[in-house]
């Protein structure tokens, strides 16, 4: 098995790297493969709201002169994906938004369905829980399976590797790896002899009449 996660930070080893990597140790523990691709550092532009990757059904973005479209397939290929960002005013750092805007909407075609998500953010003093719930709004809406730990997934430190010394954000990372390991294996044997429940078709309402 095989998880993808995705360094959202500028910084390529930073607190959020950190918190990835405290995750991945658990998981390569149990033989699971993790890739690590660094996100925050490139030039990620964001939707363009065409509508184009649905019109097209071709699970690409139209925007062709980035790294996203080789990120989808990774995503596809995974058995487990991790979300990592940093804190940018209470939010989401603003190239993995980017990212995850274009990513999740192609996933609308249903391929991450059922795959296990985990989101981890790492936050010098606030808005980690805010950053942690925006991230996880892209796993529920696709229908991943998200395993938990025994706090929210956030991990303070400011200088690159002092994350390291937050031992409870340390104690959360590596539950949540062993869970989420532990998810993976339950997912993958269940197939055997669980039917998997039928996707339906989106819904959509609009409310002006």
């Amino acid at each position: 098995m095989k998880v993808v996660a995705f360094n959202g930070s500028p910084k390529k080893e930073g607190n959020t790297y950190h918190a990835i990597k405290m995750v991945a140790e658990e998981l390569e523990k149990e033989e699971i493969e993790v890739e690590i691709i660094h996100v925050g550092n490139k030039t990620i532009r964001g939707c363009l709201a065409c509508n184009a990757c649905v019109k097209n059904n071709n699970e690409k973005c139209i925007i062709d002169n980035d790294e996203v479209n080789e990120w989808i397939q990774k995503m596809k290929m995974a058995d487990g994906i991790i979300l990592g960002s940093p804190v940018h005013y209470s939010a989401i750092g603003g190239t993995m938004k980017s990212f995850l805007d274009r990513a999740f909407y192609i996933a609308n075609a249903g391929f991450l369905r059922h795959k296990v998500g985990a989101a981890v953010v790492a936050v010098r003093r606030s808005g980690g829980v805010t950053t942690f719930n925006q991230l996880n709004n892209y796993i529920n809406y696709a229908e991943m399976l998200m395993p938990s730990t025994n706090y929210w997934n956030v991990i303070h430190g400011m200088k690159p590797g002092e994350a390291l010394e937050d031992e409870e954000g340390r104690q959360i990372m590596r539950v949540l790896g062993k869970n989420m390991a532990w998810l993976m294996k339950l997912v993958e044997n269940g197939k055997q002899t669980i039917k998997e429940p039928e996707r339906e078709n989106k819904i959509l309402t609009n409310f002006i009449r």
